[in-house]
Formats: C-alpha cells, sequence, structure tokens
C-alpha cells in the first residue's frame, strides 16, 4: 500500500530530546525494548562528536485513525505533554542519546558479555581535541558512583566531584547541552590559566557546539497513514531486528481502546492447554488464532456486501493474510473471537475422531484453521452424517494430496467458502479436492513424520480398529496414550539388512504399522516368522487369533510367517493404496513404471 503523505526535513538534536523529555516524541507500544550497548552508545556518542551523519530517523505523526498505544522513550516516568509524533526508526539511537546527554541519571545498559552495568559517560577532552587519537577512545564510561576500579578494588580514577572532574578533565556528557557553569568551573579550577582557557575553546569548537547544531534527517509519515502501511514501512526500514508479528501490532492497536489482547488470548488458549482432549491445539498460535478471526470476520464482509446487492467482483475478499490481519478492528475481534474457540475445540473433536490424537502425528498444523473457520460458519450444520462425510473427505484429500505444505493463506481463503457451500448443496466438489492427487508410487516414498501423507496413512490404520498384536486391544485413544504407540517397522531392520534388502524399500509407510512400544520390543531384530511365533507363545494367542490381529492392519498373515517379503509389500501397497482411495473418495494414480 502506497504511503503518499510525508515530509522529509532536518531537526537540531537539542529539539528532537526536548521533545522526547516532555512526551511529544514517544514511541508505539509495538517497538521492542531499548536494546544497546555501552560500546554502543559510545561510539554514537563520538559519530556526533565529529560531526557525521548517524543515518535518517523516521516517524508517524499521531493523532489519525491509525492508533497505537504509545509510552515514553525508556528512562521517563511522566510525561507532561500528548505524543505528537511516533518513533518508528530510531529509537535506539533516540533513547540512547537521551539516556547519555539528557537525563540526570546513570545509563542502564549492558557491556560487550551482555551484563547489566549501569554509569555515565564522559569525554576526555584532551584525547577529544587530538586529531592523532581515535575519537572513540576518547569516551569513557564510569560507574554509577563515578569512581573506577580495578579488579582488586583499588581506585584508578575517581570523578564523583565536579572537581574531581575538572582535575581528570573528564567532561561529563549529560552537560553537553548546557555546559556553560562547567565550563566555568573548569576554568576557575585552574585559575584561568591560559593553557586550561585555550584548551576548552578547543573542546567547545570541536565537540560541544557539534553537538548544539548537530541536525538529523527526518522523515514523517503522515497521520493518514493506514495502519498496514505504517506496519510494512516500520519493518523495511527495521531490518536488523526480528518482525514484528501480527500479534504484536494487534495488541498495540487494541491497546489504544485499552483492551488487553495478549491476556484476553491467554485466557482463551488456557481453554484447551488445560484439558488434555485437546492436546492435538497444543501448538496453536496467537497469530494463528488471529487468522481464524480473520477469515470470519472477512467472510462476514463479504457476505453483508453481497447481500446487499453489491458488485461480487468488487466483494471484500475473503481471506487472513497479513494485511487483511492487520485490518481487523477490536470489534471484529469481539465479535468472533468466542465463536473462534469454539470452533477450534470442535476441530480438535475432529481430529480425534480422525485419529488424530497429539501434535506429533498432526499431518499439518496449518490445516487446523480453515477446519476451524469452517466449523464456526456451520455450527450445527457440521453435525449431521453428509456434512462429516464432506469435511472427511476434504480433510483427506489436503493430506493425502500434500496440499497443505508451503504458502497457505490462499488456499484457507478458497477452501472455506468451497468446503462451507458443499456441505450446504450450494456448490460441486471444493478445488482442493477436485486437485488432490496420490500416486501410488509415493508409497515408496514415506519414510518418515517430516510427510503429511506418511502420518495421515498412520491415522487412516488406526480408523481401522486395528489390534496391538501382544494384547488383542484396539488400539484407539486410551490405548494409544497408556502403552505408547507408535509407527515400528514389520520387517525389522537388522532382519531387512541381513537380507540385503535396500533400506529404501524397507524403511517406508509399507513395511510399517502402529504397535506399542511393548509388542516393538517383542519383535526386536528378528525375522516375522520368528517373533509371531515368540509373541503367540508368550501371550498365549492361537494362530488363529494371532492372524486376525495381524489382517486388520492391512497384512496378510502367510506372508509374515513365510517371510517373504517381496509378496508382503506388494500385496500391502496395494491395501494401502485402496485406504487412501476410500479416504479421498477417489481414484489414486498408477504409478509410472
Amino acid at each position: 500500500m502506497a504511503v503518499e503523505t510525508f515530509d522529509s526535513t532536518k531537526e537540531f538534536l537539542e529539539e528532537l530530546l526536548k521533545k522526547v523529555a516532555d512526551g511529544r516524541i514517544q514511541l508505539p507500544d509495538f517497538q521492542r525494548g531499548w536494546v544497546w550497548s555501552q560500546e554502543g552508545i559510545a561510539s554514537l556518542l563520538a559519530s556526533i562528536s565529529q560531526g557525521y551523519p548517524v543515518g535518517t530517523l523516521m516517524f508517524l505523526r499521531a493523532g489519525g485513525e491509525t492508533r497505537f498505544r504509545q509510552r515514553p522513550v525508556e528512562g521517563i516516568r511522566t510525561v507532561s505533554k500528548d505524543a505528537e509524533s511516533l518513533i518508528l526508526d530510531g529509537q535506539q539511537r533516540m533513547t540512547s542519546l537521551f539516556q547519555a546527554i539528557t537525563l540526570n541519571a546513570p545509563v542502564q545498559t549492558h557491556d560487550e558479555r551482555g551484563r547489566k552495568v549501569a554509569g555515565w559517560f564522559y569525554l576526555d577532552i584532551e584525547a577529544a581535541v587530538n586529531p592523532e587519537i581515535d575519537r572513540e577512545l576518547a569516551v569513557k564510561f564510569l560507574p554509577e558512583d563515578k569512581i573506577d576500579r580495578n579488579p582488586r578494588r583499588k581506585t584508578t580514577l575517581d570523578c564523583s566531584t565536579p572537581e574531581k572532574e575538572y582535575e581528570a578533565k573528564l567532561f561529563p556528557l549529560n552537560q553537553i547541552l548546557d555546559s556553560s557553569d562547567w565550563a566555568e568551573g573548569f576554568r576557575e579550577h585552574y585559575d584561568y590559566a591560559k593553557p586550561v582557557r585555550e584548551l576548552w575553546k578547543q573542546f567547545s569548537t570541536d565537540v560541544v557546539k557539534r553537538f548544539e547544531r548537530y541536525q538529523l534527517p527526518l522523515i514523517e509519515l503522515g497521520k493518514e497513514t493506514p495502519r498496514e502501511a505504517v506496519c510494512q514501512v516500520f519493518e523495511k526500514v527495521n531490518t536488523g531486528g526480528e518482525a514484528l508479528t501480527v500479534f504484536e501490532l494487534l495488541t498495540a492497536t487494541f491497546a489504544a481502546d485499552e483492551f488487553e489482547l495478549r491476556p484476553d488470548w491467554e485466557q482463551r488458549r488456557n481453554t484447551w492447554l488445560n484439558d488434555s482432549r485437546y492436546r492435538v491445539l497444543e501448538h496453536v498460535k496467537d497469530t494463528d488464532f488471529l487468522q481464524v478471526v480473520t477469515l470470519l470476520a472477512t467472510q462476514e464482509r463479504n457476505h453483508v456486501w453481497l447481500a446487499g446487492g453489491g458488485d461480487r467482483d468488487r466483494a471484500p475478499r475473503v481471506g487472513c493474510r497479513r494485511a487483511e490481519m492487520l485490518r481487523l478492528s477490536l470489534e471484529d475481534y469481539r465479535g468472533w473471537a468466542d465463536k473462534a474457540v469454539g470452533a477450534l475445540l470442535t476441530t480438535a473433536e475432529f481430529l480425534y475422531d480422525q485419529c488424530v490424537y497429539d501434535t506429533r502425528f498432526l499431518p499439518y498444523g496449518t490445516q487446523i484453521l480453515p477446519l476451524a473457520a469452517i466449523f464456526a460458519t456451520l455450527g450445527e450444520e457440521a453435525e449431521t452424517p453428509s456434512a462429516r462425510e464432506k469435511i472427511s473427505r476434504w480433510f483427506w484429500c489436503g493430506i493425502l494430496g500434500e496440499m497443505y505444505g508451503g504458502s497457505t493463506e490462499s488456499r484457507f481463503a478458497r477452501d472455506l467458502p468451497d468446503v462451507v457451500a458443499w456441505v450446504r448443496g450450494k456448490h460441486s466438489v471444493p478445488r482442493t479436492v477436485e486437485e488432490a492427487q496420490f500416486s501410488a508410487g509415493r508409497l515408496e516414498t514415506l519414510r518418515t513424520r517430516n510427510s503429511a501423507a506418511y502420518k495421515g496413512i498412520y491415522a487412516l490404520l488406526l480408523k481401522r480398529d486395528i489390534s496391538d498384536w501382544r494384547t488383542g486391544a484396539n488400539i484407539k485413544a486410551d490405548t494409544y496414550f497408556d502403552h505408547a504407540i507408535d509407527i515400528h517397522h514389520l520387517f525389522p531392520q537388522k532382519w531387512c539388512e541381513d537380507q540385503g534388502i535396500p533400506r529404501d524399500r524397507y524403511d517406508g509407510i509399507v513395511n510399517k504399522t502402529p504397535l506399542s512400544a511393548r509388542t516393538n520390543r517383542s519383535i526386536g531384530g528378528r525375522a516375522p516368522s520368528s517373533y509371531l511365533g515368540r509373541i503367540q507363545e508368550e501371550n498365549r494367542i492361537s494362530t488363529e487369533q494371532m492372524d486376525s490381529y495381524v489382517e486388520r492392519h492391512l497384512i496378510d498373515p502367510e506372508h509374515l510367517r513365510t517371510d517373504d517379503f517381496e509378496t508382503f509389500y506388494e500385496a500391502r501397497a496395494a491395501l494401502l493404496t485402496d485406504l487412501v482411495a476410500e479416504a479421498m473418495g477417489k481414484p489414486v494414480t498408477p504409478s509410472e513404471d
């Protein structure tokens, strides 16, 4: 979005610091804390003392529709005036300069090792006027009591009184903009000796006047600048730090209306964090939640527009991209947040029905967001068998077609109206369902939980009410958690390697199935014919019963009992292909030879 209104000018450092002190210049609350080190501040002071440029400042004119909660620059407790401008770029520089040369208190900073330190900045007068000495070396930092000590705690420099400062010829930089009294005391201390008068005259010309006359280039955005433009500009000029999240920006915006977004979000998140039934939502973040709210808010705006007879081509877009999230109003948030929470809980229950119990085996965390928006929109309409069948089919097409990898916001925006209209009988098959494809050859490449389709097939096996081979218990929710169910090899790795079977063949999903950790220990590295017999004997299971347990995993037990890996592999791959096709509601694409 273009920023059409901004001014470019210069302003004296002294005037800027006065505005910082009385509150006419403040910070938007989304600005992170002041972090500059003692060394960074010293370098900045040295540059200004030489009249060198230290970069352009960027402000936002306050008082427009885009409002942010404001706070004073660090070190200021109270302000006497309302903010006229907010610092977008230059916070670290302005705070450093204010603390070092305006605030009559020790500078609270940290050293090069990151340790907290507090103290005062001085300039060595003689070093500062010596062109052979690097100006940064003339900048000194003394502790809070203005006494420097060696490691044995012996005093090496004492500037605790003005007389001691005069004696050391160290000028306190917090008096640089009003130096006359200190200068008079300095000259008087040396009985107005000519060398001292000449030294101060040179220091005043070379250093003091540079501070007094120093001007900083300034760009100020107009108060009409929209929120998303402010945020985009802010991030462009703050390339050295972490990008601000939408949540942080909206927190500052909503706070201007006395609404605390973070505590509200944390209270809502505790709805599922404090209940183990909803553990699959554990990784839902603040920005994820805002995306659900934004999808619902933009969908409502779209519906209102169309219901009012508005041109469809000009209708507000349904979506949850960054710009759309930044346009979210406090009214939008309050109107949809409760429904978003309820829909997320419904989503967790839906995932539970699909045998996705926790984040470790959640195929796509991103798919939770459109799912929640779909459930929030449909409400009770989503509870019918027909609705659940359609939503499930869309869900599995997204996973097995691997449609939710990479950039997903545009797919969210498509799937929400598509699936809702499909459930209501007003739309043909959603584009995600139509476009999803699964090739039979993909089974050969699914080897780890990094793949959504791998985790999807694992969940589909759990949905078959499969049994654990040692106990015969159904591997469903309770057994899943009580017995550490995971996906394990059928033909063990060691056995396969001993037989010369390639890793890319034996390590895929075709040669794996959900089993308890204890059952997997019974398998060990033995041949299937050996471990099946051992499990039967130790647990007093008949051959017929064991075969029924194995068959539920889409495995012909005879292939295990004869250690026939290749026949087993081809047969199970075909059965898994059928399982995938059933979930997607469409044929699987044949493998390319």
